[in-house]
């Protein structure tokens, strides 16, 4: 019954509650955004949601649209200036997807959406991870965030919606809240956010039981 009804209408309720409470805080950033990042302060991006089914992302932007003489875009360290990082730190540049909450395209809690090429890259399993709605945070987002390798992210995401509960959403949005104020996991080891995901390594069963014989 949660799932199927209730995880909607506490999506839509808290979701609207908290665009007006911080409908100053969005205003400031909006402005400051603009000026910071000379010129519009959001990023949109068309990102796979439920039944990956296609949506447009709203975010404040952390990044720059510095490029070099030939016209390519800068490498991310170099256009992710201070405000932007600011924002990475405190997850502020997440706010404007309570917008995408409260038209249902997202949910508070569940996987995080990302990116569309990534799609033909999953195997049967972590295509599971699109059965539900994505989510502003979830339960990799408290287990390791960008600091965790996505075979891990992928894995917590499936264990996720195999198990969905409102006790387990309550528990994942506190733990956000305590990551948040912890700065935890918001770069990988050798990136300022998260590498790249590729594909999955195929691991021959045959040869993993061997390897532990």
């Amino acid at each position: 019954m949660y799932r199927c009804f209730f995880k909607r209408v506490m999506d839509f309720a808290l979701s609207f509650m908290a665009i007006l409470v911080l409908s100053p805080v969005l205003l400031v950033l909006s402005i400051i955004g603009v000026v910071m990042m000379k010129g519009n302060p959001f990023f949109t991006q068309q990102r796979p949601g439920k039944n990956e089914k296609i949506f447009k992302l709203i975010k404040f932007r952390t990044m720059s649209n510095g490029r070099d003489k030939n016209g390519n875009l800068l490498p991310d360290e170099l256009r992710l200036n201070g405000y932007g990082k600011l924002l990475r730190k405190t997850s502020l540049d997440e706010l404007p997807e309570l917008f995408n909450i409260l038209v249902g395209h997202m949910s508070i809690v569940g996987p995080r959406p990302l990116l569309v090429k990534y799609l033909p890259l999953y195997n049967e399993e972590q295509k599971h991870r699109h059965d539900v709605r994505p989510g502003l945070t979830g339960f990799a987002q408290i287990n390791g965030r960008n600091a965790i390798s996505w075979e891990e992210k992928f894995k917590l995401d499936v264990e996720y919606v195999n198990n969905i509960t409102f006790v387990g959403d309550v528990k994942i949005i506190l733990g956000t809240v305590l990551a948040v104020l912890k700065r935890e996991g918001i770069s990988s080891e050798t990136n300022v956010t998260m590498e790249e995901f590729t594909v999955t390594p195929v691991v021959d069963e045959k040869v993993k039981e061997e390897k532990y014989i």
